[in-house]
């Protein structure tokens, strides 16, 4: 009897209609409904993503798109590898150019936003300060836009992936989302594009241009590289010596990556708060 009269009250918990007067109380309902949508779902795709391969981002669809609408012919090149076979340099190349303290932070970079806040103050340049959490957040759940709406929602799932995801997993996605060319998206991708080999096999040079064209990879070809990327190169490999190879299995205060200190006694720097322009 007992067992009955519980499953009685467990069954009016999802049949209950809930007491609903004027249309005040209809959008109050609406909301709890959608914002409880929106959390479970967004937490559960973070744990999904965890364990299985991103199948295809926004931004993937949003190109697509715009190739229909431009008479062009659909173009879309990806293949997903493991973090294991991807060269190290193309790690040690993104973590110098990008953030270079992807290591020791929980997915923003405080000091590096207060900078590019002062810059885009003094110039007509509108500089980035995001980490590779945030960007990997805004490349596998958002859009690619300037508004505070989509801002918001990139740090909101930022807090979620460092929340659900090792470091390791974290750059894992990064490399396979990431756009590294015309309808061409990931690191692997790029490498047989480019220079006809799978990452494994990318050189420390290769890896630091595919890196360098990273803030505008349909403008720059990492395999016909401008003088300005060439430059910037040389900048990506003299910080990746500085930095040292980086060690994904750890995380947080512990790990041996922390932006070590050059000749002059200040922490290395990446390229992308001096250098990049922000991505739209």
């Amino acid at each position: 009897m007992g067992v009955i009269k519980k499953n009685v009250n467990i069954l009016k918990i999802f049949t209950h209609k809930p007491d609903i007067k004027g249309w005040k109380g209809v959008l109050k309902y609406i909301l709890k409904r959608v914002l409880f949508i929106f959390f479970a779902s967004s937490i559960f795709m973070t744990i999904l993503y965890r364990f299985v391969p991103v199948p295809v981002t926004p931004l993937m669809l949003i190109r697509n798109m715009e190739q229909l609408s431009d008479g062009k012919e659909l173009r879309l090149k990806k293949q997903w590898v493991p973090i294991e076979k991807i060269s190290p340099e193309m790690v040690n190349a993104v973590v110098a150019s990008e953030d270079n303290l992807f290591m020791s932070h929980w997915g923003f970079d405080f000091d590096a936003i207060s900078k590019a806040k002062k810059m885009n103050e003094k110039g007509k340049k509108v500089y980035g300060a995001s980490t590779i959490s945030q960007q990997t957040a805004k490349n596998v759940f958002l859009w690619p836009s300037r508004t505070w709406v989509r801002k918001g929602l990139e740090c909101y799932f930022t807090v979620l992936i460092e929340i659900f995801w090792p470091k390791k997993r974290i750059m894992e996605v990064y490399l396979n989302v990431a756009e590294t060319g015309d309808g061409i998206y990931g690191v692997e991708a790029a490498s047989r594009h480019y220079y006809k080999k799978s990452a494994d096999k990318l050189t420390q040079e290769q890896a630091a241009l595919i890196a360098a064209s990273l803030p505008a990879p349909r403008r720059y070809n990492p395999a016909n590289p401008t003088s300005y990327i060439r430059s910037r190169q040389k900048r990506i490999i003299r910080l990746m010596k500085q930095i040292g190879p980086v060690k994904l299995e750890k995380k947080g205060k512990e790990t041996e990556h922390k932006g070590k200190s050059t000749s002059t006694g200040q922490k290395t720097k990446s390229t992308k708060t001096t250098e990049r322009k922000t991505k739209k």
